[in-house]
């Protein structure tokens, strides 16, 4: 599979599908699925205020907090969570009901999303403080840049800014080349199950 780039200019802006925010799809697969029978999705969302989150049944989320001073999440079965930008990813399930809270004001989040039975996904923040080779992965790897930094692939190197993504297959080499003294990014694997 060929690296395909994502540029954060080009993402797909919609609204939410409780219509209570806009959501900013970076990719969907199949291609053009809607939010009805997409198989996994990745997303980010600016949060401006408290409310309950939309409710997608069959489907396991993970969510990250991008900017902004943190999410209070109260999600049934599992209570409450904080979720802050320096605090790890959280998994849940997209059907267990879920509200907000934002104790410090507007937020963006990043949301992976897979259809339960069908794909599994991974979130991990990562800093490369050098050169910095990507684990390979059984299915699709998406790099999403949070400051500026190149990956090194067999096509080439290619630069991203902040909020590009980069879509890879999970057997290809890739290696992350800070532009600066280091550089921090999401990594998101979806594999079949």
């Amino acid at each position: 599979m060929m690296s395909r780039l994502l540029r954060n200019a080009d993402h797909r802006r919609m609204p939410w599908k409780n219509g209570g925010g806009e959501t900013v799809e970076v990719i969907v697969h199949p291609e053009g699925a809607s939010l009805s029978d997409f198989g996994w999705r990745v997303s980010m969302a600016g949060v401006a205020s408290d409310g309950p989150f939309s409710v997608f049944p069959g489907i396991d989320r993970t969510l990250a907090v991008l900017t902004g001073d943190g999410m209070e999440l109260s999600i049934e079965g599992l209570g409450e969570r904080l979720l802050t930008p320096q605090s790890a990813p959280l998994p849940f399930p997209a059907d267990a009901p879920t509200s907000a809270r934002l104790p410090g004001g507007p937020i963006t989040d990043l949301n992976v999303m897979t259809r339960r039975g069908v794909f599994r996904h991974t979130l991990v923040h990562h800093i490369a403080t050098g050169a910095k080779a990507l684990p390979a992965s059984s299915g699709q790897r998406l790099l999403l840049a949070l400051e500026p930094l190149g990956v090194s692939t067999v096509d080439g190197l290619t630069g991203l800014q902040p909020l590009d993504a980069l879509l890879l297959g999970g057997a290809e080499a890739a290696e992350v080349v800070p532009a600066g003294e280091n550089a921090a990014f999401y990594l998101v694997e979806i594999a079949p199950v």
